[in-house]
């Protein structure tokens, strides 16, 4: 008994480790595995990395929410204790490396694989989706700017940024947008306030020459003159200092801001600098439209200078170099008046006969129309104040053949009867005065009616009914110095006959005016006097 305990007591555990191998014979499946043997699953990102800068909240999103192996003591996952489809029917478990566990880490990996494959392209989806937002709101803010809708474009910029998944570019884009929509519309304190938290927020952006040019035309708009000449030389500076990627971009900007800082000159009535900066600049490679543009700059700072003989020969310069330029109309105004200042008196008036006789060539009908009637009647009124008729009366001519418009050829077609009743053609001036009334207030044949018409029916105009007036009363004026002229002449005759009227054979040719009836003069107004009554021979 002594013997055989001990031997007993040795075997135990052999016979313990062979009862364990049996039963793992008559169990084919083996044991579950413990939760704590499976491979963790990596965390999956779903905000893309732009977007780091603003966190989502998960509980919106819970696609996003990272993926977490089951903790310990959890229930493990069921154990699959059918044989696997291809294996034959029989009591004998497929060998290891075939079988097929869905507790196996292989399958635990090719589940978190699927997984990772259901959740990684939604996350992708919806960070490309946020993406085609921003970029159409920025695209829309730019559309409704250039439309000039500013409120809806306003409202574009500012989504994007308030929007939680805009990066800092999109930021720096929108802040920009949102400065220039307050630019165009006019909120230039607005504008330069957000142009200014630009600069400050984003200084080393792209397009900080870009903003830094546009604050420099907002400040000189607001009147601050100096503030913008020192933005204008800061793109200068800035262009220096970026990258060659977009050098020539750049070098367009630093031309520019040298053509700005000779307006903000111009402007600031610095003309003497003007022209310095303007005379520099065409000399620059620059396109023939801005070479052009100096070269007018550079003559008007001359003519403002009051260096007029610098003016003409400058203005004479630009017109031989640039017949087509928008500017050209302008250029001949300063020209006519450069010489009437030196006392050129035919030079000034062939170059505004000029003008008024040549046809429009290029640029804006409106403008090139508006500097010849400028030109035309400020020449002819100097002329006309100055005593020189005959030239008013060239000019004025010129200028009735412009347009056809009442409201401009009838006070011209006044001017031309003034100057005739000076150069006392009396039959020219009343033709002209009467050929006004008829214009405005057409008379009726005796036994007709007058259609009913909207042109008709229309009252004309406030100036219209006092240009009539006035036509009226020097019509009245020219008949009782023709009377009187009469009469005297009858008392002081030696022989006691009458002189004759001079026929109208001995005037010259009167302006090509319209008129539809004969002149009948108007009785002499009472009470009232003229400030321009032409001057007469009689002696009372």
């Amino acid at each position: 008994m002594i013997l055989r305990q001990p031997l007993i007591t040795c075997l135990s555990p052999l016979v313990i480790l062979m009862a364990g191998v049996s039963t793992g014979l008559a169990n084919p499946d083996p044991p579950a595995e413990s939760p704590t043997e499976h491979h963790s699953v990596p965390p999956i990102e779903v905000a893309a990395p732009h977007e780091a800068l603003h966190a989502e909240n998960p509980l919106e999103h819970p696609e996003s929410q990272t993926v977490h192996p089951p903790a310990a003591g959890t229930e493990a996952p069921a154990v699959n204790h059918e044989p696997h489809p291809s294996a034959p029917a029989t009591e004998h478990s497929v060998p290891e490396s075939h079988a097929v566990d869905a507790s196996s880490p292989e399958s635990a990996k090719k589940k978190t694989a699927e997984g990772e494959a259901s959740t990684i392209p939604e996350a992708t989806q919806t960070s490309e989706q946020a993406r085609r937002e921003i970029i159409g709101l920025q695209n829309l803010g730019v559309s409704l700017t250039e439309r000039s809708d500013w409120d809806a474009a306003e409202i574009a910029f500012r989504q994007i940024l308030k929007s939680p998944r805009a990066n800092g570019g999109d930021l720096a884009n929108a802040l920009l947008g949102l400065a220039r929509v307050y630019r165009r519309q006019g909120s230039l304190t607005k504008a330069a306030a957000i142009y200014e938290r630009y600069l400050k927020d984003y200084p080393s952006a792209v397009a900080v020459p870009d903003a830094l040019l546009e604050l420099g035309r907002t400040q000189r708009a607001l009147g601050a003159h100096q503030l913008a000449l020192a933005r204008f030389y800061s793109v200068i500076n800035s262009t220096l200092k970026l990258s060659s990627e977009n050098s020539e971009h750049y070098q367009v900007l630093a031309k520019t801001a040298q053509f700005e800082i000779a307006e903000t000159h111009f402007q600031d009535g610095n003309y003497a600098e003007a022209n310095k900066f303007f005379s520099r600049l065409r000399l620059l490679d620059l396109a023939p439209a801005d070479r052009a543009r100096a070269h007018f700059k550079s003559a008007d700072a001359l003519f403002r200078e009051k260096e007029f003989a610098a003016a003409v020969k400058t203005l004479t310069s630009y017109l031989e170099q640039w017949p087509q330029d928008e500017n050209v109309p302008e250029a001949r105004y300063l020209l006519s008046l450069s010489l009437r200042a030196l006392d050129r008196k035919q030079e000034a008036l062939d170059a505004t006969l000029t003008l008024l006789r040549t046809a429009q060539t290029s640029g804006d009908p409106k403008r090139w129309t508006y500097w010849q009637r400028r030109t035309g009647n400020q020449l002819a009124n100097d002329f006309f104040q100055s005593g020189d008729t005959h030239h008013a009366l060239m000019i004025y001519q010129g200028l009735s053949a412009l347009t056809p418009e009442p409201e401009w050829r009838l006070p011209v077609t006044y001017q031309i009867g003034l100057c005739y009743e000076r150069m006392r053609l009396y039959d020219r001036a009343m033709t002209a005065y009467q050929s006004i009334i008829d214009t405005v207030t057409p008379s009726t044949p005796a036994g007709e009616v007058q259609p009913k018409s909207a042109e008709s029916t229309a009252a004309p105009s406030t100036e219209l009914s006092e240009l009539v007036h006035m036509a009226k009363w020097r019509l009245g004026q020219i008949d009782w110095h023709e009377k009187t002229e009469h009469q005297l002449a009858a008392v002081f005759s030696s022989n006691g006959e009458p002189t004759t009227k001079p026929t109208a054979g001995t005037h010259t040719s009167a302006p090509n005016i319209d008129t539809n009836v004969s002149s009948q003069p108007t009785p002499t107004p009472v009470n009232e006097h003229s400030g321009n009554s032409p001057k007469t021979s009689a002696r009372l």
